[in-house]
């Protein structure tokens, strides 16, 4: 599953700020629409992403995450909400062994038609994998567009320190908070997802959770990862950020260091 960072998901909130930690009915609702919305839109999504039809991710965010995966060198990935697959496909080429997990079947199915020699993929919720449904540990985990919910990423985030590596690393790319705020106040809260820009195929746009940077940095520390770098890849055309890209380790590497 994906953020369609090109089509300008954002502008209207369907709630307040959530001030609880708990997932009330009404947020899972919201979770379970975002599931709906992509097992709806799988097929023309990936038809936009094998058309190059998503313009930021062609000029400036799918190098921009590429790069940073490099930087990292990983011998094992695991790919969070991996889509129809081209992020696992282009890093399994390049000779890393990945594994790429989707809530979304028709998605894995997708993926693993076209998957090359060294990507696996797995139908797995955020949930499933909080709960301990992988087994396996990675050098690197990459999340690229595909946190859109709010209980979710707590599930999902408290399992990382334990599907890393030690020295492995965390890499998480999203839209950059204060490009998406709009005229809505600069806080945490449900928001309402659009398709402009998209062709008449998509329908049923995703709700998604906007976070502060603020927001971000407290998940991370809430789940013992440390941030050590964030990126703003640039949109030469804009000349503003058009993501940011956390890269955290586990607390336990710092201390080890």
């Amino acid at each position: 599953m994906f953020l369609p960072d090109d089509a300008a998901p954002v502008q209207n909130s369907v709630q307040n700020s959530v001030q609880d930690s708990g997932r009330t009915p009404q947020m899972l609702d919201l979770e379970e629409q975002i599931l709906a919305s992509w097992v709806v839109n799988a097929a023309a999504w990936t038809r936009a992403v094998r058309r190059g039809e998503v313009l930021s991710r062609e000029r400036v965010t799918n190098g921009a995450i590429l790069e940073a995966i490099t930087a990292a060198a990983p011998r094992t990935l695991l790919d969070l909400g991996c889509g129809e697959g081209w992020l696992s496909h282009h890093c399994a080429r390049q000779g890393i062994e990945v594994l790429g997990t989707d809530a979304v079947a028709e998605f894995t199915s997708i993926a693993a038609e076209s998957a090359p020699p060294g990507a696996r993929f797995q139908t797995l919720t955020y949930q499933q994998i909080g709960a301990g449904g992988l087994d396996k540990r990675f050098d690197g985990v990459v999340a690229n567009f595909s946190l859109l919910g709010d209980g979710s990423l707590d599930e999902v985030f408290r399992a990382l320190p334990k599907l890393l590596t030690p020295g492995g690393c965390v890499l998480v790319q999203t839209l950059h908070p204060l490009m998406v705020c709009a005229d809505h106040p600069y806080e945490d809260g449900w928001r309402e997802g659009s398709w402009a820009g998209f062709s008449p195929a998509f329908r049923a746009p995703a709700p998604w959770y906007f976070r502060t940077m603020e927001s971000w940095m407290r998940l991370f520390r809430r789940h013992d990862l440390i941030v050590k770098d964030v990126r703003e890849p640039v949109d030469p055309l804009s000349g503003q950020p058009a993501s940011m890209i956390f890269q955290a380790i586990h607390a336990s590497t710092q201390n080890a260091a």
